[in-house]
């Protein structure tokens, strides 16, 4: 093993040059959807904006503490990235965060996320001669156990924490809302009103009628229905006490059978004159239904009574059964995205012991992952520049992160200017001032 000398030189480095790229995305609508302050403050005091700015920033590296806004105090690369005049100590960082008011807070964050993605576009699923854009939403808890802040309280999952809720947009899954609840909170109270939010924020993004959202059996509930206004929908249905050999019945009658192996028998079809609710004052939805008759197991050995499973989904698709089915599949695709907010962004355990601050931080997080995928996707879209082969439709979080965030730079300054170089081997280089300059 060859040991180096090490010395600390007088060049400015810098680890992360992909907050040049984040900055360049959150552009001017960060000074459009935030005010400066949200209430009176002393002329000399560090501002809301900066604030809040310096939290999305801290997410798009992967930070989520509020001890980690130390280490960016002296980064001038993250403070003209975000536009940021005065990173806040520790201390102040976090007692700034109790004294913002929510709802004034939350609106800013929900324009600011739709101002980004107003300047995206989204990829689209075929429902047969319908191309829409799928909106999948789903309660998705964090495990905050051994925790003694507000809210957090034994989820459906079995571990302490939150339960908040997210929408996600389009295939490559820009997140178009969340709202952070206590773990102990059923997964229906309040997604009426969330529902009712997220279909605004598609009017706003000029997709009203073009969607299709999709929810889990979880929110089978009439009031739903009230909120979905013109787009389509596909919600697993809670089957509650209702007799499978009665749907297997109503399946052998009305359905058609589909192929299958030996000894299992495959039924799909609608039925069309139930309200959701059981509620006769509501019109009446379609339900798509899968009813499977098994009579032997998966060794060959027969059955003495048959299995029947049976999955039904509200739906005003004017489609087939099947693709129906397969939509509604594709949902699961979500968990994925879950996945890259808990795990590649380190968004579990939230930071605050109160409520109202972490509803904020969650809702920071929103932009910061809609900024990480936004800069993922421009990547794709320039592939022919990358240095490896590029042949998926989504990069997760952490490739951006690892490949493009995390790029390390020596910043300069000459004639008046601050000028970043990337190493003679950065392999990214090509990709990010593309990106740079559009």
């Amino acid at each position: 093993m060859k040991h180096y000398k090490l010395a600390r030189g007088n060049s400015e480095l810098n680890s992360t040059a992909g907050n040049h790229l984040c900055g360049l995305l959150l552009e001017n609508h960060a000074k459009q959807a935030l005010p400066a302050n949200f209430q009176p403050r002393r002329i000399d005091a560090i501002s809301d904006r900066d604030i809040i700015l310096s939290q999305i920033g801290l997410l798009c590296n992967g930070r989520t503490d509020f001890n980690d806004v130390d280490l960016y105090r002296g980064d001038e690369l993250f403070t003209n990235a975000f536009g940021i005049k005065t990173v806040a100590s520790e201390s102040v960082f976090r007692q700034r965060f109790d004294e913002l008011p929510p709802i004034k807070t939350h609106k800013a964050l929900r324009k600011l996320s739709t101002g980004l993605l107003s300047k995206r576009t989204f990829g689209t699923v075929e429902a047969e001669h319908l191309t829409l854009t799928p909106v999948d939403m789903d309660v998705s808890p964090l495990d905050n156990s051994g925790s003694s802040k507000q809210g957090v309280s034994y989820t459906y999952k079995g571990h302490d924490g939150y339960a908040p809720m997210f929408s996600y947009l389009g295939t490559e899954g820009h997140m178009l809302d969340c709202e952070l609840r206590p773990g102990k909170q059923h997964c229906q109270k309040g997604t009426p009103l969330f529902i009712r939010r997220s279909v605004d924020q598609l009017k706003t993004l000029g997709l009203d009628g073009q969607c299709l959202i999709r929810l889990d059996s979880g929110n089978d509930a009439a009031d739903n229905f009230d909120e979905f206004g013109k787009n389509y929908f596909i919600v697993k249905r809670n089957l509650r006490k209702e007799c499978r050999e009665q749907w297997l019945a109503t399946a052998r009658r009305v359905g058609e059978l589909a192929d299958s192996r030996d000894g299992k028998n495959v039924y799909t079809g609608f039925i069309e004159h139930r309200h959701p609710g059981n509620d006769e004052d509501r019109p009446t939805v379609s339900i798509a239904f899968e009813v499977i008759e098994r009579l032997n197991d998966a060794e060959g050995f027969d059955l003495l009574i048959p299995t029947v499973d049976v999955n039904t989904w509200w739906t005003n698709l004017p489609c087939q059964a099947e693709t129906v089915i397969g939509l509604y599949h594709d949902h699961g695709t979500s968990e994925q995205f879950h996945s890259e907010l808990k795990s590649d962004m380190d968004v579990e355990r939230l930071p605050s012991g109160k409520l109202c601050v972490n509803k904020i931080i969650l809702l920071c997080a929103m932009i910061a992952f809609n900024l990480l995928r936004s800069l993922g996707q421009e990547v794709i879209s320039r592939a022919a520049l990358a240095p490896q082969k590029i042949n998926v439709k989504r990069w997760r979080m952490k490739t951006v992160l690892q490949n493009i965030i995390y790029c390390a730079v020596r910043l300069v300054r000459h004639a008046g200017r601050i000028e970043l170089h990337f190493g003679k081997r950065c392999p990214w280089f090509d990709v990010i001032a593309d990106i740079a300059s559009s």
